[in-house]
């Protein structure tokens, strides 16, 4: 019962994760483009490198699987 896993090797490379974004934290230029937002998502890979930016959280996830990446929530 007591097992230890290797997440990273289940998940693999195509791990990608989610996490929501406050707008105001953004720069004005993308805060302009909004659209009265007050949260985005942000798609980022496991070395922090943000893949893509989306209006929410469902929609991140179907971009994820999309493109072959497998979602996880950053809390």
């Amino acid at each position: 019962m007591n097992t230890r896993y290797d997440l990273a090797s289940v998940l693999g490379e195509r791990t990608v994760y989610v996490k929501p974004i406050a707008v105001a934290d953004l720069p004005e230029q993308l805060q302009e483009q909004a659209d009265g937002l007050e949260t985005l998502y942000a798609v980022h890979t496991a070395e922090g490198e943000q893949l893509a930016l989306v209006a929410d959280r469902s929609l991140a996830f179907v971009l994820a699987r999309q493109n072959d990446f497998s979602p996880v929530t950053v809390h």
